[in-house]
């Protein structure tokens, strides 16, 4: 076991940095340019916190600050530029819906349109139960009883 030890190519050293460096940028984020990010360290973690809240319009599934689109590192630099000009966090938000609509926030507000959104399969199928319900064949209605000149009539057909 030893032997294998020593003939190894990288030592163990190496090994032990080349981890570390793996672990080390593993929680990076989509940052790509450092300029971008902005010298004031609590303005850059309101920046990065307000930028979790909203989804690339691209990736669609991720927020702006994880992914690496073009449109979302453009949405990066807005954010920072309205925060680094003292906008609140609300103010930046309410900035980006205003010109996005609600579908840029990653957790939208519930609304009438999301309720009508959501509820729509389901008054689909109340919609469609109720055509079904009032389409179905009927059983007619059961003849009226003969008259009598009609029992009388029947009674000399059968007998001749």
């Amino acid at each position: 076991m030893r032997r294998l030890w020593r003939s190894s190519p990288l030592p163990w050293g190496g090994l032990l940095l080349v981890l570390a460096l793996l672990f080390a940028t593993a929680p990076a984020h989509a940052i790509s340019d450092p300029s971008e990010a902005l010298p004031n360290p609590a303005q850059e973690s309101r920046a990065v916190a307000i930028g979790k809240q909203l989804r690339c319009l691209v990736c669609q599934n991720e927020s702006i600050e994880d992914s690496g689109a073009d449109l979302a590192r453009d949405l990066r630099k807005i954010v920072r530029q309205r925060v680094a000009a003292g906008d609140s966090d609300q103010q930046v938000i309410d900035w980006l819906v205003a010109r996005y609509g609600n579908f840029v926030r990653l957790n939208p507000p519930l609304e009438w349109g999301t309720v009508l959104l959501w509820g729509s399969p389901l008054l689909a199928l109340l919609v469609g139960g109720g055509i079904a319900w009032a389409a179905r064949p009927r059983r007619p209605a059961p003849p009226a009883p003969l008259s009598a000149a009609e029992q009388t009539r029947l009674k000399s057909l059968l007998d001749t």
